[in-house]
């Protein structure tokens, strides 16, 4: 076949498989052969060879049959591999089966973040902020049946995001050893876009991460904004999926709320499971602190500890988890270097700077995050121009809370509910005021909104 004929099927597949897909996928192709009913073509890698052949692999057919050329299948070849055949006119395209994975590769091969040996489900300790998150993360890990893809979990940070990732991590490791599974940053994974566009070798960079079985990315808020990141970012995360590829995501917030994220990356992200770790409560930083107890107790012999020091750590440090756990480690080692029992007043004494730092504040954004999650009603609505009631009220409430929790005047208060003036941020707040003498299911979520926000 000439050229000019190849031009010309070419010409014709654009149009039907559009632009975008044509210079990915059809454009690296070369023609070079075709005998005996079979068109032979040569494709740039094996990634590339089986996702042709599996999607593309019945529309070049057609078109070269179109074009008046007696052709009964297609091959596509990769250097030093053997030819695979393409799809057949009997068997359609999504018939096709996935091209199976190797057993074993080399880690060089599969290069992501290292995993912290810590991070396991072992040492996960499970409270109500987290029992939902921690549940989900244990059923993928399981690594059955894709239930939903993807998976997707979100918090502040040190609520267990990361420790969560690496025990999906590590599980799978040990559950299903010849699974290629791939965790890593956002950023590490806009790094090896950006290096794989600059040595030319992006079609490499395709088959690394679309040839997983799991591929976990942590931090994806990072990529916001990053357009060429996120047009690649799209794409792998549509082509695991099509075949059937666990997919886990975190994130420092819900994928509707990360400013800068493309509309069809939150869609996609918002299709599977959606789970919030929420901020630490005071049974659960107990649990973590007597659970990291009994592991110093092993490393420190014969310290004694009074009773209440863990009781007044876990009401004081509510900031994070890491700062809770750093918080004990610092002072089990202090005890240990001075000889001395860890007491309360020890505690204060060399925890003055954390105890001061963690101090609860309040801040605007988390009171309107809140009360948006209580009520039921987008955040963005509580701050848009919508003066429908079921928004009007939530609205009113979080104007009331935050005036009483945080130290922001109405003027500053007014700009983070969408500039609004300080005479509207001083009826709202008297509406509530007045509404809680009057309205009983205000006063309660009043009460509960608060004990959240101050626990």
């Amino acid at each position: 076949m000439t050229k000019e004929t190849w031009g010309r099927v070419c010409n014709e597949l654009l149009k039907t498989v559009g632009k975008s897909n044509y210079t990915t996928w059809i454009a690296p192709l070369r023609m070079i052969d075709m005998s005996e009913g079979i068109a032979a073509f040569e494709a740039p890698t094996k990634f590339m060879r089986d996702w042709v052949s599996r999607n593309f692999g019945e529309a070049i057919l057609r078109e070269l049959r179109n074009d008046g050329h007696v052709v009964e299948r297609i091959e596509f070849r990769v250097p030093e591999l053997r030819p695979i055949p393409a799809n057949e006119v009997s068997r359609p395209a999504v018939a096709a089966p996935a091209p199976a994975a190797p057993k074993a590769r080399a880690e060089e091969d599969l290069p992501g973040a290292p995993l912290d040996a810590r991070f396991t489900f072992d040492n996960f300790v499970v409270g109500k902020p987290n029992e939902l998150a921690h549940a989900a993360a244990r059923r993928v890990a399981e690594g059955g049946p894709v239930t939903f893809n993807p998976l997707f979990l979100y918090g502040g940070v040190g609520l267990g995001k990361t420790h969560l990732m690496h025990a999906i991590a590590h599980e799978l490791q040990i559950r299903r050893p010849e699974a290629r599974v791939r965790y890593l940053s956002a950023e590490q994974f806009m790094y090896r876009f950006v290096q794989a566009l600059r040595e030319r070798q992006i079609m490499d960079f395709k088959e690394m991460f679309r040839s997983v079985d799991v591929l976990m990315v942590d931090d994806v808020q990072f990529i916001a904004g990053k357009d060429s990141t996120q047009e690649e970012f799209f794409h792998t995360f549509n082509a695991l999926v099509d075949q059937g590829k666990q997919i886990i995501i975190s994130a420092d917030r819900a994928p509707g709320e990360i400013k800068d994220l493309e509309e069809r990356i939150k869609s996609r992200l918002q299709c599977g499971l959606v789970v919030d770790l929420h901020p630490t409560d005071y049974e659960l930083r107990l649990g973590i602190l007597q659970t990291k107890t009994e592991a110093y107790r092993a490393q420190y012999p014969g310290l004694k500890m009074a009773d209440g020091v863990l009781e007044f750590l876990a009401h004081r440090i509510t900031t994070n988890v890491r700062v809770l756990e750093g918080a004990l480690t610092r002072l089990f080692a202090f005890a240990s270097l001075v000889g001395k029992e860890i007491t309360l007043d020890l505690a204060q004494e060399c925890l003055t700077d954390i105890l001061r730092a963690s101090d609860r504040k309040v801040t605007i954004e988390e009171i309107q995050r809140k009360v948006a999650e209580h009520y039921n009603v987008r955040l963005s609505d509580m701050i848009g121009p919508k003066r429908v009631r079921t928004i009007a009220r939530p609205r009113q409430v979080a104007m009331y809370l935050s005036k009483q929790l945080t130290t922001r005047s109405l003027p500053e208060i007014g700009r983070r509910f969408g500039g609004r003036d300080h005479t509207t941020i001083m009826h709202g707040i008297r509406k509530i005021e007045e509404l809680m003498g009057s309205d009983r299911q205000i006063a309660e979520d009043i009460d509960l909104l608060r004990r959240l926000l101050e626990s």
